[in-house]
């Protein structure tokens, strides 16, 4: 059974940091793109970073050079790293597998407070 559980979301101020980890089971992460989304209320999921199986990586124009996609393949986790989050972070994060099948975690909201 494929499971993403993700974890790290909360509460901050305009300007604060925040790190969420997705961790991975019952797959072979190291061969899984891996992806961040995020869905704010009334608009529609929108991809805000990747990181390929060899390490590479890309922003959404929104969030590059605040934000920091990285893994660890030995403990099949995925991390966003967030900061000088601003209220437009506002929304629910989803993590993301994808490889010859796709598959999606249950989400953690993210709430940034002006």
């Amino acid at each position: 059974q494929v499971q993403l559980v993700e974890s790290g979301g909360g509460l901050v101020q305009a300007g604060g940091s925040l790190r969420l980890s997705c961790a991975a089971s019952g797959i072979m992460f190291s061969v899984y793109v891996m992806a961040w989304y995020r869905q704010a209320p009334g608009k529609q999921r929108e991809l805000v970073a990747t990181v390929t199986s060899g390490g590479g990586t890309n922003y959404a124009d929104s969030v590059k050079g605040r934000f920091t996609i990285s893994r660890d393949n030995a403990k099949k986790t995925v991390y966003l790293q967030m900061n000088s989050l601003i209220p437009e972070d506002t929304g629910v994060y989803f993590c993301n597998a994808n490889f010859r099948n796709n598959y999606w975690g249950q989400g953690t909201q993210v709430t940034v407070s002006s």
